[in-house]
């Protein structure tokens, strides 16, 4: 462990900052259309970089971040560059400290690596700002809702034979999620095509379906699989083309009836404005993390309900689960258990919604696991 001194802060300020690089292995390797097209290998692990705030008078807040495949040790080499910018201030300016982490990183920008580094800063300090507050981070942001529509993807990958698919999608409904996505975007497109409808015979006409191709069509080949999945009475089709092409999701979204969804790998504002601006998405994907937190969240869900978006934050259910409850417009939040084994608590599925949970922050604790999963931490400042 590394540690970095600073000069003690005011009672209420910020005095204490603790970084960790922590490795979640994933129980089978998971391969979507990026692996079964030879982009990427299967995954095998998550990083999360998790930072946890203390002010001079004891009060906390915990945030993370994470990367998948790649990046998690330069997202903590960043992390502990910026976090001494922290100490002395007033956590309560959250919107100023996220300019100030961005300004002392400016020169790599304000969007990737940087600002998921200062997206666990920043989920960090609104969970502080909440406990402080004795309230939920959805009430402590102005909540619609006290649960949200939620839906299942970690059964639906590729590298699940067909009859473990559908069994998946009965255990899924069982514990009362309320949807199933399914990963599609193989090279032969007619194994997605045979899935997509053996599934949807198998759930019958009515129950949510998305289907989520991960980049991996050319334009000549989303139109025509978009044509092909509209007989299936699909909530979405997800990213159907590459994450940046705005014009090509556009077209997509005007010809189609099924909703196109797509924003899951953007990291700026500035990125998904020019989704929003060019209406390249029915359903918008932002993920917290990625984009740097909770600060410019809110700000892409404010441009989106503007535009009449509707919305669909990517992984981190742990998080997006408050932020959801955020959103005018009735959302859906992604059901993931894969971060489950970091926490203490869990989240709560009934009757096809995940319920938001009441306890003050995030409501959420680092389980005793996370200590033999740790690859590098960092202290900066000096606990009261």
């Amino acid at each position: 462990m590394s540690h970095v001194q600073s000069p003690p802060a005011a009672p209420g300020a910020i005095a204490w900052i603790r970084l960790a690089s922590v490795f979640l292995p994933l129980a089978n390797p998971i391969s979507d259309a990026k692996v079964l097209t030879g982009r990427q290998k299967p995954m095998t692990e998550i990083a999360i970089l998790f930072v946890e705030i203390e002010t001079g008078d004891g009060h906390r807040g915990l945030g993370f971040s994470y990367s998948k495949r790649a990046g998690g040790p330069g997202q903590f080499a960043h992390a502990r560059e910026i976090a001494p910018t922290l100490i002395g201030e007033d956590p309560s300016d959250i919107a100023r400290l996220w300019s100030k982490l961005a300004w002392a990183g400016a020169s790599v920008g304000r969007s990737g690596l940087a600002v998921q580094a200062i997206g666990a800063f920043d989920v960090a300090l609104w969970d502080l700002k909440a406990k402080r507050a004795n309230l939920s981070l959805a009430k402590l942001l102005g909540s619609h809702r006290d649960s949200v529509r939620c839906y299942n993807t970690s059964g639906g990958f590729l590298h699940t034979p067909l009859d473990q698919l559908l069994a998946n999608t009965d255990v899924s409904r069982a514990k009362g999620i309320g949807g199933i996505k399914l990963k599609v975007g193989q090279p032969d497109c007619a194994l997605d095509i045979h899935r997509v409808e053996t599934v949807r015979r198998h759930l019958g006409d009515a129950f949510p379906l998305m289907v989520d191709a991960n980049q991996q069509w050319d334009r000549p080949t989303a139109q025509r699989m978009c044509r092909t999945f509209e007989q299936f009475n699909l909530v979405w089709i997800e990213e159907p083309l590459d994450c940046y092409d705005a014009e090509g999701h556009a077209a997509l979204a005007a010809q189609f009836d099924t909703p196109i969804a797509t924003g899951e790998m953007l990291t700026s504002v500035a990125e998904h404005w020019e989704f929003i601006r060019q209406r390249g998405a029915d359903y918008l994907m932002p993920d917290g993390p990625r984009v740097g937190g909770i600060t410019p969240f809110l700000k892409i869900a404010g441009l989106a309900e503007h535009a009449g978006l509707m919305l669909g934050p990517h992984f981190a259910m742990e998080l997006h689960v408050h932020l959801a409850a955020c959103y005018p417009t009735e959302p859906w939040v992604e059901h993931f258990e894969w971060l489950e084994p970091l926490f203490n608590e869990r989240l709560e599925t009934r009757d096809g919604r995940m319920i938001v949970p009441t306890r003050p922050g995030l409501g959420l604790t680092l389980s005793d696991r996370v200590a033999g999963w740790t690859a590098q931490e960092a202290e900066i400042g000096k606990r009261a």
